[in-house]
Protein backbone atom coordinates (compact mmCIF):
# COMPACT_ATOMS: atom_id res chain seq x y z
CA UNK A 1 0.00 0.00 0.00
CA UNK A 2 2.94 2.75 0.74
CA UNK A 3 3.08 2.96 -3.22
CA UNK A 4 -0.41 4.73 -3.01
CA UNK A 5 0.56 7.32 -1.32
CA UNK A 6 3.46 8.00 -3.76
CA UNK A 7 1.54 8.09 -6.46
CA UNK A 8 -1.08 10.27 -5.41
CA UNK A 9 2.02 12.50 -4.57
CA UNK A 10 3.49 12.39 -7.83
CA UNK A 11 -0.04 13.07 -9.77
CA UNK A 12 -0.34 15.96 -7.88
CA UNK A 13 2.97 16.90 -8.92
CA UNK A 14 2.27 17.06 -12.34
CA UNK A 15 -1.95 18.10 -11.93
CA UNK A 16 -2.78 14.30 -12.96
CA UNK A 17 -6.42 13.42 -11.87
CA UNK A 18 -6.78 10.25 -10.00
CA UNK A 19 -9.63 8.15 -8.24
CA UNK A 20 -8.46 5.44 -5.82
CA UNK A 21 -10.71 2.01 -5.91
CA UNK A 22 -12.02 3.00 -8.89
CA UNK A 23 -14.08 0.26 -10.88
CA UNK A 24 -13.06 -0.76 -14.37
CA UNK A 25 -16.04 -1.08 -15.26
CA UNK A 26 -16.68 2.56 -16.29
CA UNK A 27 -13.41 2.27 -18.12
CA UNK A 28 -14.26 -0.76 -20.73
CA UNK A 29 -16.75 -0.35 -23.16
CA UNK A 30 -18.03 -4.20 -22.08
CA UNK A 31 -18.71 -2.47 -18.62
CA UNK A 32 -17.05 -5.18 -16.61
CA UNK A 33 -14.36 -5.22 -14.21
CA UNK A 34 -13.28 -5.27 -10.54
CA UNK A 35 -11.87 -2.08 -9.12
CA UNK A 36 -8.19 -1.19 -9.44
CA UNK A 37 -5.59 0.73 -6.48
CA UNK A 38 -5.65 3.64 -8.87
CA UNK A 39 -6.77 5.19 -11.78
CA UNK A 40 -4.22 8.01 -13.15
CA UNK A 41 -5.53 9.88 -15.87
CA UNK A 42 -2.33 11.12 -17.86
CA UNK A 43 -2.70 14.30 -19.09
CA UNK A 44 0.87 14.96 -20.73
CA UNK A 45 4.06 12.98 -21.61
CA UNK A 46 6.11 13.76 -18.40
CA UNK A 47 3.47 13.15 -16.16
CA UNK A 48 2.89 9.59 -18.23
CA UNK A 49 6.91 8.78 -18.05
CA UNK A 50 6.87 9.92 -14.34
CA UNK A 51 4.33 7.17 -13.21
CA UNK A 52 5.49 4.78 -15.33
CA UNK A 53 9.05 5.12 -14.64
CA UNK A 54 7.69 4.83 -10.93
CA UNK A 55 6.12 1.71 -11.34
CA UNK A 56 9.23 -0.06 -13.51
CA UNK A 57 11.16 0.84 -10.56
CA UNK A 58 9.03 0.12 -7.73
CA UNK A 59 7.92 -3.09 -9.19
CA UNK A 60 3.93 -1.79 -8.64
CA UNK A 61 1.22 -3.42 -11.25
CA UNK A 62 0.51 -1.23 -14.25
CA UNK A 63 -1.76 -1.48 -17.18
CA UNK A 64 -2.36 1.20 -20.06
CA UNK A 65 -6.07 1.71 -20.98
CA UNK A 66 -7.46 4.19 -23.80
CA UNK A 67 -11.11 4.03 -24.20
CA UNK A 68 -11.42 0.50 -23.31
CA UNK A 69 -13.07 -0.42 -26.47
CA UNK A 70 -10.93 -3.11 -27.01
CA UNK A 71 -10.06 -4.89 -23.15
CA UNK A 72 -12.00 -7.10 -21.43
CA UNK A 73 -11.30 -6.60 -17.59
CA UNK A 74 -11.29 -9.25 -15.06
CA UNK A 75 -13.38 -9.15 -11.92
CA UNK A 76 -10.53 -9.22 -9.22
CA UNK A 77 -9.16 -6.51 -7.49
CA UNK A 78 -6.42 -4.76 -9.74
CA UNK A 79 -3.56 -4.32 -7.22
CA UNK A 80 -1.80 -1.40 -9.21
CA UNK A 81 -2.10 1.39 -11.23
CA UNK A 82 -4.32 2.12 -14.51
CA UNK A 83 -3.35 4.37 -16.39
CA UNK A 84 -6.15 5.77 -18.43
CA UNK A 85 -4.90 8.03 -21.76
CA UNK A 86 -7.97 9.89 -22.79
CA UNK A 87 -9.67 13.33 -22.95
CA UNK A 88 -7.09 14.94 -20.42
CA UNK A 89 -4.06 14.08 -23.41
CA UNK A 90 -6.19 14.62 -26.68
CA UNK A 91 -5.15 17.74 -28.22
CA UNK A 92 -4.96 18.26 -31.83
CA UNK A 93 -1.63 19.74 -32.35
CA UNK A 94 -1.14 21.27 -35.58
CA UNK A 95 -2.98 20.44 -39.42
CA UNK A 96 -0.88 20.81 -42.15
CA UNK A 97 -0.78 19.84 -45.80
CA UNK A 98 -2.73 17.01 -45.55
CA UNK A 99 -1.08 16.02 -41.96
CA UNK A 100 -2.63 16.17 -38.79
CA UNK A 101 -0.78 15.45 -35.55
CA UNK A 102 -2.72 14.56 -32.41
CA UNK A 103 -2.16 13.16 -28.96
CA UNK A 104 -2.89 9.43 -28.48
CA UNK A 105 -6.13 10.06 -26.04
CA UNK A 106 -7.78 11.70 -28.74
CA UNK A 107 -11.14 9.72 -29.81
CA UNK A 108 -11.05 8.69 -33.14
CA UNK A 109 -14.48 9.70 -33.63
CA UNK A 110 -13.36 13.73 -32.78
CA UNK A 111 -10.12 13.25 -35.50
CA UNK A 112 -12.68 12.12 -38.07
CA UNK A 113 -14.70 15.01 -37.30
CA UNK A 114 -11.97 17.42 -37.71
CA UNK A 115 -10.74 15.84 -40.93
CA UNK A 116 -14.37 16.30 -42.13
CA UNK A 117 -14.29 20.01 -40.91
CA UNK A 118 -11.29 20.76 -42.59
CA UNK A 119 -11.81 18.89 -45.82
CA UNK A 120 -9.30 16.25 -45.72
CA UNK A 121 -10.84 12.55 -46.92
CA UNK A 122 -9.34 9.20 -46.05
CA UNK A 123 -10.62 8.65 -42.33
CA UNK A 124 -14.44 7.93 -43.07
CA UNK A 125 -14.17 4.42 -42.39
CA UNK A 126 -13.12 5.21 -38.95
CA UNK A 127 -16.01 6.88 -38.12
CA UNK A 128 -18.11 5.31 -35.59
CA UNK A 129 -15.07 3.15 -34.13
CA UNK A 130 -15.05 4.04 -30.17
CA UNK A 131 -12.00 3.86 -29.34
CA UNK A 132 -9.14 6.78 -28.54
CA UNK A 133 -6.66 7.47 -31.56
CA UNK A 134 -3.89 5.64 -29.66
CA UNK A 135 -5.78 2.39 -29.03
CA UNK A 136 -6.56 2.43 -32.93
CA UNK A 137 -3.57 2.75 -34.06
CA UNK A 138 -1.93 0.02 -31.09
CA UNK A 139 -4.47 -2.50 -32.94
CA UNK A 140 -4.31 -1.49 -36.48
CA UNK A 141 -8.42 -0.96 -35.77
CA UNK A 142 -10.33 -1.38 -38.96
CA UNK A 143 -13.62 -0.89 -40.51
CA UNK A 144 -15.65 -1.07 -44.21
CA UNK A 145 -12.24 -1.60 -46.01
CA UNK A 146 -10.21 0.91 -44.22
CA UNK A 147 -7.75 0.58 -41.41
CA UNK A 148 -5.28 2.71 -39.63
CA UNK A 149 -2.53 1.20 -41.90
CA UNK A 150 -3.60 3.16 -44.56
CA UNK A 151 -3.53 6.95 -43.16
CA UNK A 152 -1.03 6.93 -40.53
CA UNK A 153 2.27 8.29 -41.09
CA UNK A 154 4.20 7.88 -38.16
CA UNK A 155 4.25 7.92 -34.27
CA UNK A 156 5.61 9.30 -30.80
CA UNK A 157 6.25 6.79 -27.88
CA UNK A 158 7.53 6.12 -24.91
CA UNK A 159 9.77 3.40 -25.18
CA UNK A 160 10.83 0.63 -22.08
CA UNK A 161 13.47 2.65 -21.35
CA UNK A 162 12.01 5.70 -20.50
CA UNK A 163 12.65 7.66 -23.45
CA UNK A 164 10.53 9.05 -26.23
CA UNK A 165 11.27 7.91 -30.21
CA UNK A 166 9.78 8.53 -33.30
CA UNK A 167 8.96 5.20 -35.45
CA UNK A 168 7.49 5.70 -39.02
CA UNK A 169 4.87 3.60 -40.41
CA UNK A 170 6.50 1.13 -42.10
CA UNK A 171 8.16 0.13 -38.98
CA UNK A 172 5.15 -0.50 -36.80
CA UNK A 173 4.60 -3.80 -38.55
CA UNK A 174 1.00 -3.27 -39.16
CA UNK A 175 -1.28 -5.96 -40.13
CA UNK A 176 -4.37 -7.35 -39.18
CA UNK A 177 -5.43 -6.12 -36.17
CA UNK A 178 -1.52 -5.91 -34.87
CA UNK A 179 1.13 -3.72 -34.77
CA UNK A 180 4.61 -3.11 -33.21
CA UNK A 181 3.37 -1.76 -29.96
CA UNK A 182 1.48 -4.85 -29.17
CA UNK A 183 2.91 -6.20 -25.97
CA UNK A 184 5.92 -4.37 -26.65
CA UNK A 185 5.67 -2.16 -23.46
CA UNK A 186 5.81 0.84 -25.31
CA UNK A 187 3.47 3.54 -24.78
CA UNK A 188 1.90 5.72 -28.01
CA UNK A 189 1.92 8.72 -27.01
CA UNK A 190 1.24 11.14 -30.48
CA UNK A 191 0.15 10.15 -33.90
CA UNK A 192 0.08 11.65 -37.43
CA UNK A 193 -1.79 11.25 -40.16
CA UNK A 194 -2.02 11.88 -43.70
CA UNK A 195 -4.86 12.63 -45.61
CA UNK A 196 -6.23 13.67 -49.16
CA UNK A 197 -8.53 16.64 -50.26
CA UNK A 198 -11.79 16.16 -50.30
CA UNK A 199 -15.78 17.78 -50.85
CA UNK A 200 -16.81 18.45 -47.52
CA UNK A 201 -20.06 17.36 -48.62
CA UNK A 202 -18.90 14.14 -49.92
CA UNK A 203 -17.27 13.00 -46.72
CA UNK A 204 -19.85 13.54 -44.46
CA UNK A 205 -22.30 12.06 -46.68
CA UNK A 206 -20.15 8.75 -46.79
CA UNK A 207 -19.46 9.17 -42.54
CA UNK A 208 -23.50 8.95 -42.34
CA UNK A 209 -23.52 6.29 -44.53
CA UNK A 210 -21.04 3.96 -42.41
CA UNK A 211 -22.93 5.25 -39.34
CA UNK A 212 -26.38 4.32 -40.27
CA UNK A 213 -24.75 0.92 -41.44
CA UNK A 214 -23.01 0.66 -38.32
CA UNK A 215 -26.91 1.42 -36.12
CA UNK A 216 -28.63 -0.95 -38.45
CA UNK A 217 -26.15 -3.66 -37.99
CA UNK A 218 -24.20 -3.68 -35.03
CA UNK A 219 -25.77 -3.75 -31.46
CA UNK A 220 -25.32 -0.58 -30.21
CA UNK A 221 -27.42 -0.02 -27.79
CA UNK A 222 -25.59 -2.92 -25.61
CA UNK A 223 -22.45 -2.57 -23.79
CA UNK A 224 -19.70 -4.91 -26.29
CA UNK A 225 -15.98 -4.72 -27.20
CA UNK A 226 -17.56 -4.90 -30.78
CA UNK A 227 -15.81 -7.50 -32.55
CA UNK A 228 -15.25 -10.68 -30.63
CA UNK A 229 -13.21 -12.81 -32.80
CA UNK A 230 -10.90 -11.53 -35.37
CA UNK A 231 -11.67 -12.35 -38.61
CA UNK A 232 -10.20 -16.36 -39.12
CA UNK A 233 -8.07 -17.24 -42.16
CA UNK A 234 -9.35 -17.90 -45.68
CA UNK A 235 -11.44 -14.67 -45.44
CA UNK A 236 -14.25 -16.27 -43.47
CA UNK A 237 -16.18 -14.08 -41.35
CA UNK A 238 -16.22 -15.27 -37.47
CA UNK A 239 -20.05 -14.13 -37.61
CA UNK A 240 -21.13 -16.31 -40.23
CA UNK A 241 -19.12 -19.27 -38.75
CA UNK A 242 -21.14 -18.67 -35.37
CA UNK A 243 -24.40 -18.41 -36.90
CA UNK A 244 -23.59 -21.59 -38.96
CA UNK A 245 -23.25 -22.85 -35.66
CA UNK A 246 -26.65 -22.43 -34.07
CA UNK A 247 -25.03 -19.76 -31.85
CA UNK A 248 -26.68 -16.62 -32.61
CA UNK A 249 -28.16 -15.32 -29.10
CA UNK A 250 -26.36 -18.02 -27.30
CA UNK A 251 -26.47 -16.87 -23.64
CA UNK A 252 -24.25 -17.76 -20.48
CA UNK A 253 -25.47 -15.59 -17.64
CA UNK A 254 -26.17 -11.50 -19.10
CA UNK A 255 -23.51 -12.34 -21.51
CA UNK A 256 -24.82 -12.99 -25.23
CA UNK A 257 -24.22 -13.70 -28.40
CA UNK A 258 -26.19 -10.75 -30.06
CA UNK A 259 -29.06 -12.06 -32.13
CA UNK A 260 -28.52 -8.66 -34.29
CA UNK A 261 -24.92 -9.47 -35.26
CA UNK A 262 -23.58 -12.90 -33.77
CA UNK A 263 -19.89 -11.27 -34.14
CA UNK A 264 -20.53 -9.66 -31.25
CA UNK A 265 -20.72 -10.78 -27.82
CA UNK A 266 -23.31 -8.54 -25.74
CA UNK A 267 -23.69 -7.31 -22.03
CA UNK A 268 -27.45 -7.53 -21.49
CA UNK A 269 -26.57 -5.79 -17.81
CA UNK A 270 -24.84 -7.61 -15.81
CA UNK A 271 -22.55 -9.86 -16.91
CA UNK A 272 -19.45 -11.10 -15.46
CA UNK A 273 -16.14 -11.64 -16.40
CA UNK A 274 -16.85 -15.55 -16.00
CA UNK A 275 -19.72 -15.51 -17.94
CA UNK A 276 -18.24 -13.69 -20.69
CA UNK A 277 -15.47 -16.24 -20.80
CA UNK A 278 -17.52 -19.21 -20.40
CA UNK A 279 -19.54 -18.22 -23.68
CA UNK A 280 -16.54 -17.39 -25.31
CA UNK A 281 -14.79 -20.56 -24.37
CA UNK A 282 -18.14 -22.61 -25.38
CA UNK A 283 -18.38 -20.71 -28.86
CA UNK A 284 -14.83 -20.85 -29.89
CA UNK A 285 -15.09 -25.33 -28.92
CA UNK A 286 -18.57 -25.45 -31.04
CA UNK A 287 -17.02 -23.67 -34.20
CA UNK A 288 -13.73 -25.93 -33.81
CA UNK A 289 -15.68 -29.05 -33.70
CA UNK A 290 -18.43 -27.77 -36.44
CA UNK A 291 -16.36 -25.91 -38.87
CA UNK A 292 -12.64 -26.72 -38.16
CA UNK A 293 -12.22 -23.08 -37.92
CA UNK A 294 -10.28 -21.78 -34.76
CA UNK A 295 -11.24 -18.38 -33.34
CA UNK A 296 -8.65 -15.90 -31.65
CA UNK A 297 -10.30 -13.31 -29.38
CA UNK A 298 -9.80 -10.21 -30.34
CA UNK A 299 -10.16 -8.20 -27.26
CA UNK A 300 -6.98 -7.90 -24.85
CA UNK A 301 -7.28 -9.35 -21.20
CA UNK A 302 -6.84 -6.93 -18.30
CA UNK A 303 -5.51 -9.25 -15.67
Amino acid sequence: MSYLNELISLCDSFGCRYSTDESLKEHTTFRIGGKCRIAVFINSEESLASVVSYCRENSVKYAVLGNGSNVIAEDKFFDGAVIIIGNDFSAINYIKDGVIECESGLMLSRLCITARNEGYTGLEFAYGIPGTVGGALYMNAGAYGGEMSDVVISADYLDTDGEIRTISSECMDLSYRHSAFMNSGRIILRVRVRLRRGSVSEIEKKMDELITKRRDKQPLNFPSAGSTFKRPENNVFAAALIEQCGLKGFSVGDAQVSEKHSGFVINKGNATYEDLMSLVEHVREKVKADTGYELELEPEILK
